[in-house]
């Protein structure tokens, strides 16, 4: 059986396509009474029909899963969780129905809202010293990517061309694409002091220069990136064409991310790379050293394996300081990722860095009883003495039903090890949680001076 309340989804892509209940009835080969049923989530569908589905609407399954719905309700909820918006309390039920039967509406709410956001930072006077406005275009650039399914089949087939033509083992990458860089484009490569920077090309001479701080690993990373800005520029303009970006600086971040995603590519082809991903069942420290990659560039190509007809598990990628500021974000597990908050200081992501260099796992639940395998590891940069060191933790997950799947569920009672997390403590209802940082929005506090409770914050119970 297919996961439940997939109705909505169905009825909203029939009529999108122009179809009657009873014409999608006749090409399902049931009634239309039934698919009538079923639209309003009042009976199952087995799998043979959720194919069927599948092929007739002309979308993969985890179209008709609802997760994107499911993500939407969350940031819907944010919203609407704001208190100069909760005026007029809008229930559960309304939510779903403007994410699942109305998304263009949902995304235009989301989109007001966050223009209201930034115009309400910036009359309130949060700026850049030099007056101009913060407008957050690494939000949109997020967007983007997931609104692709943080999967590029342009770029793929570039990287794949480009692969044979070189016509190495993954181990020998590194050195082909630096013959090809000498080669065919005549370009010198010096590692060394680089005073600022990691990666500086000089056109005018042809000099690609990577700094020596730099691990073997990276520049290899750097030497894919600057041959993808060489050879693969017409197809990653008519990827930022179709993005359609709003500024100059958003444009910039969106080159450079498809730059990477092509240098990720190139170093890791998707078919070796899903098949040694599947026999090794998602040792990412297994991956990383057969490819001669990093552990976070490792994580990157797992988070997009998400071709049609061939895709990987399904995974979330997050990637944040000890700042909390998250600087990467990505769920095709579909993990429902707070956006305006910060994230659940209960989550395996904030206990990783404690141990650096070590995969932290977790099975954790969310409040509405999804459950996720999460593996998490901080990360330290190389650093100059002196400077503080730079690090950050990439965590990945997925939903618990592929955990046997993951090398990272083994020797776990998957079903007695969940810790109960939240998105955000503005948007947990769990009380007496001793880590929460905030109260509730849609509560009110219920607080005692005669009492001191293990939550800093005791709230009532909604009516």
């Amino acid at each position: 059986m297919s996961r439940p309340q997939i109705g909505r989804t169905v009825r909203r892509l029939r009529s999108e396509r122009g179809l009657t209940q009873q014409a999608l009835a006749a090409r399902l080969g049931i009634s239309a009474s039934y698919l009538n049923l079923i639209e309003h989530d009042q009976r199952g569908v087995t799998a043979s029909l959720l194919i069927k589905l599948s092929e007739i609407l002309a979308v993969d399954l985890a179209s008709l899963s609802g997760t994107a719905e499911r993500q939407m309700e969350v940031l819907l909820r944010e919203v609407f969780a704001d208190p100069l918006l909760a005026h007029d309390p809008v229930g559960e039920v309304e939510l779903e129905q403007l994410a699942r039967g109305s998304p263009s509406a949902a995304r235009a709410v989301l989109a007001l809202y966050r223009a209201w956001r930034v115009a309400r930072e910036d009359s309130g006077g949060i700026a850049l010293p030099s007056g101009r406005r913060i407008l957050l275009p690494t939000e949109e650039v997020r967007d983007f990517f997931n609104d692709q399914a943080n999967h590029f089949p342009s770029l793929e087939e570039a990287a794949e061309r480009l692969t044979t033509d070189l016509g190495v083992r993954p181990s020998e990458t590194n050195h082909a694409i630096a013959e090809r860089l000498r080669r065919t484009h005549g370009v010198s490569i010096v590692v060394g002091p680089l005073e600022g920077a990691l990666r500086r090309f000089e056109p005018d001479v042809r000099r690609l220069t990577l700094s020596e701080m730099l691990p073997r690993e990276s520049r290899g990373f750097h030497l894919a990136f600057q041959l993808g800005l060489l050879e693969a520029r017409e197809t990653i303009d008519e990827e930022v064409r179709r993005a359609q970006p709003s500024s100059h600086d958003a444009e910039a971040l969106i080159r450079v991310a498809l730059l990477n995603y092509f240098a990720g590519a190139l170093l890791m082809p998707y078919e070796p790379f899903l098949v040694a991903a599947t026999g090794l069942r998602y040792d990412v420290e297994v991956l990383s050293a057969r490819f001669g990659v990093s552990f976070e560039q490792a994580c990157n190509r797992l988070a997009s394996l998400q071709r049609q007809g061939a895709r990987g598990v399904p995974f979330f990628l997050l990637r944040v300081d000890p700042a909390a500021n998250v600087s990467k974000r990505f769920s095709a597990a579909g993990f429902p990722f707070a956006r305006f908050g910060g994230t659940c200081p209960r989550w395996v992501v904030h206990a990783a860095f404690a141990t650096p260099g070590a995969t932290q796992v977790q099975v954790a639940q969310l409040p509405d009883g999804a459950r996720f395998l999460c593996f998490a590891r901080a990360m330290p940069a190389p650093q100059s003495w002196g400077e503080p060191a730079p690090v950050h933790v990439l965590a990945m997950g997925c939903d618990i039903g592929r955990a046997q799947e993951i090398v990272y569920g083994d020797g776990i009672d998957l079903e007695r090890a969940a810790i109960g997390i939240g998105l955000s403590c503005r948007l947990c209802d769990r009380p007496d949680c001793r880590s929460r940082a905030f109260p509730p929005l849609e509560h009110r506090l219920a607080l005692d001076p005669l009492t001191t409770g293990a939550s800093p914050y005791p709230f009532l119970p909604q009516k």
